[in-house]
């Protein structure tokens, strides 16, 4: 951020007032006075001087600097999808295992580029990364047998349970321009305690599906984030 430079004092200012009228015999003497000081010091005086003028300018610029690199680091997200991937936001677990569901936005037009897992305290992550335009919908619950949407062929997931995700507002790549998610398939948990994996199934009719395998049915939560657009399942432990 720019900021406007601090005006050049007068000339007369810098030098102490007028220079143009006749010097008094007692200020011959001060002046005889402040000559006998060091020119050393005189010139730090200066130096202070321009210096402190300086500063305003250099610590407000600096604090913009500092803020900016904070907020860009905040906003990143991470591989395992530990970092930047939660939310404060995050709506409060359930004390049930009830379907959670969400209407995509109007025209919404995304595809699912990333699927990454994670591990945090009391909890693992599931989040399924998008590219494209609106917000997705979905309609995320557990099912006794897995099937695929495209086929009803059964689907085999590891653990004791597992969570069918239904992504809606989704197009396909070509309408899209965004790649869709093509493995690890299926992707083991990384770090996790009741997530097993997640079984990438297809994308059919503007639904994307998919399984989250887990050890046992336990209360879980859905909710999206922005910048890049994701959709963040968390399943609490066992």
């Amino acid at each position: 951020m720019a900021f406007a430079g601090f005006p050049t004092p007068p000339r007369g200012d810098r030098t102490g007032g007028s220079v143009s009228a006749p010097l008094e015999p007692a200020t011959l003497c001060a002046v005889r006075r402040v000559a006998s000081l060091s020119a050393a010091l005189l010139a730090a005086v200066l130096v202070t001087a321009c210096s402190s003028s300086d500063d305003g300018s250099g610590s407000a610029s600096g604090s913009s600097t500092t803020t900016s690199s904070s907020a860009a680091s905040s906003s990143s997200g991470g591989t395992d999808g530990t970092v930047g991937d939660g939310s404060a936001d995050a709506p409060p677990f359930p004390a049930n295992t009830d379907p959670d569901t969400a209407e995509a936005s109007s025209g919404a037009q995304v595809t699912v580029r990333d699927v990454r897992t994670g591990r945090q305290d009391g909890f693992d992550r599931v989040v399924f990364e998008l590219g494209g335009t609106g917000t997705p919908g979905w309609d995320v619950r557990y099912v006794d047998a897995p099937t695929s949407q495209a086929s009803g062929a059964p689907v085999e997931v590891a653990g004791a349970a597992a969570l069918q995700v239904a992504i809606t507002g989704i197009g396909l790549p070509a309408d899209t321009g965004v790649t869709e998610f093509d493995g690890p398939n299926p992707l083991p948990g990384s770090g996790t305690r009741t997530v097993t994996e997640v079984v990438f199934d297809t994308t059919f009719e503007g639904t994307t599906t998919a399984f989250v395998g887990t050890t046992a049915q336990t209360p879980f939560r859905v909710y999206v984030l922005s910048d890049p657009t994701r959709v963040v399942l968390e399943v609490r432990d066992a």
